[in-house]
């Protein structure tokens, strides 16, 4: 089972951390790092976070860098460690320019992106950027075939319900082919069947190793339903709130997670490294 981390880069942390801390969970052996999106953030919203069980974000933030953006960076100061959007919020975003940053980032790291992407739950920000809340799951999955159509060598075009593209050319094309990876976040029925249907894996978050075991026999339920094989589908798993210890990293590896994605975060890089080096040796990385 591969490993990787998640860490939310702010304006109270430098680019020289922000490199410096890819470069620590690279060289502890971590598969990957992801980093979340959200454009803004609001001092008080109606919807609920679905994570916590006060429906709040927890620690309040009030913004975080571009996934893109952050990744770009991270790219050029690292080798090997795969770069992750932990979720790319897709139905909220132009398409055209999704995949433009897509295709940017994985050129340019020669082939490292993993696509996290999701539907969303802070109908707050939708609103703010003039995007539809309550078509979002539909147009997602929309949006995505777009970004197919431009990843696909030669001319590219589309038409659909939610968006049209005239026959048009984008390059540079993805690194990898014939696109990077569509993880899809989410843990209900509808999000399994958006990773059965567009994915190549399913980033599911929060959920205990027997948790998980109920949420994977549904998920292969669904492929069988679609005629899809679900041994072709990567389980990534974030364990968020639960434990991280050898007994639930061995219950996680049973149940079939193919990479546990654990949270590693600090405010400074001696408090990081410590982290690190705890989290490395739960995990049975070599440092």
């Amino acid at each position: 089972m591969q490993v990787g981390a998640t860490m939310a880069f702010n304006h109270h942390t430098s680019a020289a951390f922000m490199v410096a801390a890819a470069q620590a969970v690279e060289a502890a052996g971590f598969h990957s790092l992801w980093v979340p999106e959200h454009v803004v953030f609001f001092p008080d919203y109606e919807s609920r976070y679905p994570y916590s069980g006060d429906g709040r974000i927890p620690g309040d933030p009030e913004g975080v860098l571009d996934p893109f953006m952050a990744l770009t960076y991270i790219a050029a100061g690292t080798r090997s460690i795969r770069l992750g959007t932990g979720i790319c919020l897709v139905p909220q975003r132009q398409p055209v320019y999704t995949a433009k940053q897509v295709a940017d980032l994985d050129y340019l790291s020669g082939g490292r992106v993993d696509f996290g992407v999701g539907i969303g739950w802070l109908k707050e920000e939708f609103e703010l950027l003039q995007m539809s809340f309550s078509g979002r799951a539909g147009r997602c999955l929309e949006y995505l075939e777009v970004m197919q159509a431009l990843w696909a060598p030669g001319v590219s075009s589309y038409a659909g319900t939610n968006y049209t593209l005239p026959a048009c050319l984008m390059n540079p094309k993805p690194a990898q082919n014939p696109h990077p990876p569509i993880f899809f976040g989410g843990e209900s029925d509808a999000a399994l069947r958006r990773v059965v249907s567009h994915g190549q894996g399913w980033y599911g978050f929060d959920l205990s190793p027997e948790a998980l075991v109920a949420r994977l026999q549904r998920l292969r339920e669904m492929a069988d339903e679609s005629g899809r094989d679900s041994a072709d589908l990567l389980i990534y798993l974030g364990p968020n709130k639960q434990p991280v210890t050898a007994e639930t990293v061995a219950a996680y590896e049973a149940a079939g997670v193919d990479q546990l994605i654990v949270p590693v975060m600090a405010g400074n890089m001696d408090r990081l490294q410590r982290r690190i080096d705890t989290m490395a040796s739960v995990l049975g990385l070599a440092t």
